[in-house]
């Protein structure tokens, strides 16, 4: 079930997780021996989920795999684990001998994923029960196609995906009845652990919409001859769902925790790598610490607009009053950016490129499918130029049954917007991941070195770098993101301990940490349902980098330079943290002794 899950969630695993800019990469390779001897070794591993998962070679811009579908049997997991274990021998015996630090570290990077993977896998074959959503899966591998960034000459190849989705191609069979052998054959096995009965009630609600979308992308890009096997899969779906209802549903877990051996691989899978007791007491330390920095700012800020209160949670509801509409959003946002660019140069902070940051307004649909600020990746591979994107949400309504003030105000008003861009753009995930795209880094550190500790701590630094040159009530809005991070790193572990209980957690998301409903239950549904582990990788990441620069200024004392440390620290790619510690006290320390 490990390949399932990665099989056709390409679009949701990089919104939430990767941004894959390794454009141009061939171009700079040429010039790094050392990248062109990793990438190498890497291209085993991508040939090789590409073989098994077509729609990831799909996604990836490579036209040859259009046509063609994962086939999830058994068996081929089996085969598939197979290579993987061959190509893991053959990794370890080049590490043996390897005498570069940087490839050596890109076959660790390579071989740790590998035995991630296994352990991964071999947890969940011997312990669950899945809950394998076909419509989810068959969307996201025809979305791949049907997409606007995608070449029109492409699109066509959909038809054919979905008729061998549905089986009606020689030599396929019906997905669904693919992922219904699969379950029936974990449900055969002694003591298997059930999904969730709250994470499934709300997938399955939403299916009839995903299906509903399929239609929606077909007739949007006027493709033709995909009625027939629309019709097909729309019935095998429901049928299917039906079918999980009865003998999967009936007997999940009326909880949402997972066990304890799943949040572990979970929460390392994340790139967290200690206990989450112990990160959990980290946090409350550091959210009573994070309330003590706000409430100074808070006075400061109440003073000047002559608030009645000077309590940090009712100047920061004043602050959320100040909403910003439509079209107002990207001109504000704009112009901040350019303030933080200004502000970067004058504070060296980071070295800046040369061309401007790319800034777009969410849909209403993109609002509805991903409320919050986000960077929207272009391909891994067979990238032609594509950037990273800073997608805005619109203001975002009420839920259908909400009162009227259950909304979102989370991220449209101008205090906000300081602290989101440091984050998703300038000097984070957009400076981040277009470093690579402009200085080349290896496949293994774009493709297989991520996990959301690495990717979201440099998120998180950045503001933290940031901050001290925001104005007031931009420092008091970060400080308060920051405080949502330490939050995370609580709530979810101690959710899934059973300390903490849902409307707990909502309780304290809304009062202390000042979120709307709307955003709060987003929040406890991330740590319960959709993806338990990851929201500790915030504050965790952050932690780590915070840790990494103390030990570099205490080594450098007057020689440490913050311009050289956060640009060699981003031209290193996607390391995780033991990784850039390695680099920077074996490369980066001695290189600026010497300077």
């Amino acid at each position: 079930m490990r390949k399932i899950s990665f099989l056709l969630n390409t679009s949701a695993a990089l919104a939430l997780c990767v941004s894959p800019l390794t454009a141009r990469l061939q171009t700079k390779t040429e010039a790094k021996s050392w990248i062109e001897k990793s990438n190498g070794y890497t291209a085993l591993l991508i040939d090789l989920d590409k073989k098994y998962s077509p729609e990831y070679g799909s996604s990836q811009g490579l036209l040859e795999y259009d046509t063609q579908i994962s086939v999830p049997t058994l068996a081929n997991e089996i085969a598939y684990r197979k290579e993987e274990q061959v190509l893991l021998e053959k990794y370890s015996a080049s590490l043996g001998t390897e005498k570069d630090m940087a490839v050596a570290q890109d076959l660790n990077i390579l071989i740790n994923r590998l035995k991630l993977n296994f352990r991964q896998q071999d947890y969940e074959l011997k312990h669950q029960v899945p809950f394998l959503n076909a419509s989810s899966m068959i969307y996201g591998g025809l979305e791949i196609l049907l997409d606007a960034q995608t070449a029109t000459s492409r699109r066509p190849a959909a038809v054919l995906r979905m008729r061998k989705y549905a089986g009606l191609e020689k030599g396929y069979r019906p997905l669904t009845t693919i992922l219904r052998e699969r379950i029936s054959h974990q449900i055969a096995g002694k003591d298997m652990v059930y999904p969730s009965a709250q994470q499934m009630e709300v997938e399955l609600s939403r299916n009839a919409s995903i299906v509903n979308g399929i239609a929606e992308l077909c007739k949007k890009y006027n493709l033709s001859g995909w009625e027939e096997p629309y019709q097909q899969l729309k019935k095998q779906t429901a049928d299917y769902d039906s079918w999980i209802r009865k003998n999967v549903l009936i007997k999940a877990r009326k909880n949402a925790r997972l066990p304890a051996e799943e949040y572990a691989l979970a929460l390392e899978g994340f790139g967290v790598n200690i206990p989450p007791a112990e990160l959990a007491a980290m946090a409350h330390m550091a959210f009573t610490s994070i309330q003590n920095e706000m409430r100074p700012i808070a006075r400061q800020v109440a003073g000047q607009r002559h608030l009645p209160s000077a309590d940090y949670r009712d100047v920061i509801a004043e602050l959320k009053k100040e909403q910003i509409h439509g079209d107002s959003i990207i001109p504000l946002y704009e112009r901040h950016l350019k303030d933080i660019e200004d502000i970067i140069r004058k504070q060296q902070l980071v070295t800046l490129p040369g061309r401007p940051a790319i800034i777009r307004l969410a849909t209403a649909a993109e609002t509805s499918r991903s409320p919050a600020p986000h960077m929207v990746p272009p391909p891994f591979l067979n990238n032609t130029g594509q950037r990273g994107v800073f997608v805005l949400p619109l203001n975002m309504p009420a839920a259908p049954g909400e009162k009227k003030a259950n909304k979102y105000d989370d991220f449209t008003f101008d205090a906000a917007s300081w602290t989101i861009i440091a984050h998703e753009a300038r000097p984070g995930h957009e400076l981040q991941f277009d470093k690579m795209v402009e200085e080349g880094v290896s496949q293994a550190r774009s493709l297989y070195a991520f996990n959301s500790t690495n990717a979201e701590g440099w998120g998180l630094y950045a503001e933290y770098i940031t901050r001290p040159f925001m104005p007031l009530e931009g420092q008091l809005i970060s400080l308060d993101y920051r405080l949502l991070r330490a939050a995370r790193a609580f709530l979810d572990p101690e959710i899934q301990a059973g300390k903490v209980t849902q409307q707990e957690a909502l309780d304290i998301l809304m009062k202390d940490v000042v979120q709307s409903k709307a955003f709060a239950q987003q929040e406890v549904e991330r740590y319960s349902l959709k993806m338990p582990g990851q929201a500790n990788s915030y504050f965790y990441g952050f932690t780590k980098m915070i840790a990494l620069r103390k030990d570099t200024e205490q080594a450098l004392g007057a020689k440490f330079n913050a311009l050289r440390f956060h640009d060699f620290i981003l031209s290193q790619g996607l390391l995780p943290p033991a990784l850039i510690r390695d680099a920077v006290m074996k490369d980066f320390i001695p290189s600026e002794k010497n300077k």
